[in-house]
């Protein structure tokens, strides 16, 4: 295969190359609007949206991509995808510059400069969204990539991070969601405070996960179950199931959820401001769950009862 490039770049110590590997941090970040996306399956991601946001009069998400030639004789089809995404600029370079643009000392021959989406929370309520998962203060870069992916798998509507959250388009983050940070709304540093509010006045119920919460999520998947039997003309009666959302909350209403530090988990804040505060229950001798599985488990609560509905 040919590639539309004058020439393959082949010094690492190259002032773009420096501006992309600059943007492995915060402040180069927020200072160009671009972030990084390594590996094959972010590009893909990254690309297939850029080509439907353009598609449809949107603004674009890709702004380069960089590729070793060997990455691309390997991968005709996303060589090709790039070269036809209109507004970017494929580059062959050398291992030895992806290495130095890259986060990782192996980028897997290929990475994306993207743009910074500029999502606000006004625009992802507007949509009237079904399930939103949202990270209080989550600092560690994998576990919030897990939480994103996790809502994209469950079909969440929209993804928050408050204030004193880590960055999700560390670089680190982003290798962890696995692309499916192209895939949803994404909104940062909402302060906690404005957030429970907008989220209630959207019609969307809170809810906590706390492993010392007083409702378990059991019981809500179970009186979810019955009022759906109930409502099926199966002949149960829901007043006879025990329901510990007492009235106020049902799982497969509209919901938000609250996942909090992974040392600290949600604070008195956070806590106070949900409706309901649900334990994963735990059938063994674990003494709790990563944050990012219980949110896995809690998203999917929600999204079963939701479809069941």
């Amino acid at each position: 295969m040919s590639f539309s490039v004058p020439d393959v770049m082949s010094n690492p110590r190259a002032e773009r190359v420096r501006d992309v590997a600059r943007l492995a941090t915060r402040a180069g970040r927020a200072k160009r609007g671009l972030f990084l996306a390594e590996g094959p399956q972010a590009v893909r991601e990254a690309l297939a949206l850029h080509r439907e946001r353009l598609a449809a009069s949107g603004a674009p998400v890709v702004e380069s991509v960089y590729a070793t030639a060997d990455f691309l004789e390997r991968s005709p089809e996303l060589a090709e995808l790039a070269e036809v995404a209109a507004g970017t600029r494929l580059r062959v370079a050398t291992e030895e510059v992806l290495a130095a643009m890259a986060d990782t000392v192996s980028p897997q021959g290929i990475l994306a400069v993207c743009h910074l989406p500029a999502t606000t929370l006004e625009e992802v309520l507007a949509g009237r969204p079904r399930l939103v998962a949202v990270m209080c203060r989550v600092q560690d870069p994998g576990n919030a990539g897990t939480i994103l992916r996790a809502a994209d798998a469950a079909g969440a509507d929209a993804v928050v991070l408050t204030e004193g959250s880590v960055d999700i388009y560390n670089p680190k983050a982003v290798r962890s969601t696995a692309g499916s940070i192209f895939h949803l709304p994404i909104v940062s540093g909402v302060p906690f405070g404005d957030l429970s509010a907008a989220l209630r006045g959207a019609g969307l119920a809170v809810l906590a996960a706390d492993g010392y919460g007083d409702t378990d999520l059991d019981a809500l998947q179970d009186a979810s179950a019955a009022r759906r039997l109930a409502g099926a003309g199966s002949g149960t009666d829901p007043q006879a199931v025990p329901d510990p959302a007492a009235g106020v909350v049902l799982l497969e209403a509209p919901s938000a959820w609250l996942f909090g530090n992974e040392a600290q988990g949600l604070d008195r804040e956070e806590l106070a401001a949900a409706d309901c505060r649900v334990a994963v229950p735990l059938y063994g001798v674990a003494e709790s769950l990563n944050v990012g599985t219980a949110a896995t488990v809690c998203l999917y609560a929600s999204a079963r009862a939701q479809r069941r509905a």
